[in-house]
């Protein structure tokens, strides 16, 4: 099944069920008032849901033209964000730029980080930033939404937790995370509020492109019409969506409505760094990652991160090209009023 929130002017907006094309969703305010609220009584609310999907699927209830403009992210606020680094091909690019080796330990313990979930944006409405000199960088990536997770559970055991699957662009401020970073307690300025796909959809719903705990589909990003990335989700993902999970229930519970992100979705080419899309290559998820191979192969990095009026496109098509989550389509806006 398919769900999507609605912008009806509230925090939390409406919750709708989407058809599977995306084009015609139906209110389950009835059953639900919002996403939060079904995931916090999953286990007698998704039923209730799937039947109607059902039945919006044979035309059976009041049906709205479905306007991914009029879509908040599925949820508009959350109890919790983290976001891991499961890509670890990507944060050896980032190492390397610089220098510097890459612990070992990086290959078996999940970088993650605590991101601010109390407000998302939707996935139309414009990046606002106020100043370009920040580095404003997209980052394609997959995210899911947990039921409640116990403390110490195993990855197993958090991989059946995942209720939902969906696309997050996880903006970061490139100019501001070196200096975050040196004061040795991680990222906030650096990290504004992230952007989700129009719709979250079901495990089942994606069929056999998901398997173990990874999404096995191209993620398409683009930059100002242009394809910029087509990396596969599922190809060198180090750490699964249950082992990230267990990660981060090591010391705590996680209540329903946790996000969890995969980090930036990058794949290697032939054993080398990956290669641009125009060259025959999977091409690159996020900007830092094209300049970082232009750091390594020229000494300096040519591509310049985003200035007001860019537009990124974040979509994963299934195979027959039919888009799954909807697209998150972002203008950059930088001025003093943002």
């Amino acid at each position: 099944m398919k769900l999507a929130t609605l912008k009806d002017g509230t925090r939390d907006g409406k919750l709708v069920v989407v058809n599977e094309r995306l084009t015609y969703c139906t209110e389950a305010a009835h059953i639900a008032p919002s996403l939060q609220a079904a995931l916090d009584d999953w286990g007698k609310v998704a039923p209730k849901l799937a039947l109607l999907a059902e039945s919006l699927s044979h035309e059976a209830v009041p049906m709205l033209r479905f306007h991914e403009h009029n879509a908040l992210s599925p949820l508009p606020r959350a109890y919790q964000w983290a976001d891991g680094s499961a890509y670890v091909n990507h944060v050896e690019l980032v190492r390397r730029a610089r220098g510097a080796k890459m612990p070992e330990t990086f290959w078996t313990d999940p970088l993650m980080y605590q991101g601010g979930s109390d407000t998302f944006v939707a996935p139309r409405d414009p990046i606002r930033m106020r100043d370009e000199a920040w580095g404003i960088d997209m980052e394609g990536e997959i995210a899911v939404v947990t039921g409640d997770v116990p403390m110490g559970a195993s990855a197993e055991e958090a991989r059946n937790a995942i209720l939902l699957v969906l696309l997050v662009n996880d903006v970061s401020l490139r100019g501001l995370i070196p200096a975050e970073l040196a004061k040795g307690f991680g990222f906030f300025q650096s990290k504004p509020s992230s952007a989700f796909s129009p719709v979250a959809v079901t495990p089942d719903e994606l069929g056999d492109a998901w398997k173990g705990g990874k999404l096995h589909l191209p993620l398409h990003v683009d930059l100002n019409g242009e394809p910029f990335g087509r990396a596969n989700a599922g190809i060198d993902m180090t750490f699964e969506f249950g082992e990230l999970i267990a990660h981060a229930a090591k010391t705590r519970d996680l209540c329903a409505g946790t996000v969890i992100g995969s980090g930036t979705v990058s794949n290697k080419l032939e054993g080398g760094p990956g290669k641009p899309v125009a060259q025959g290559g999977a091409g690159y998820s996020c900007i830092a990652e094209i300049r970082m191979i232009e750091t390594i192969e020229t000494g300096s990095a040519k591509t310049p991160f985003l200035k007001s009026g860019d537009t990124v496109r974040i979509e994963m098509p299934d195979e027959e090209g039919h888009s799954i989550f909807g697209a998150i389509e972002q203008t950059v806006d930088v001025s003093d009023e943002a």
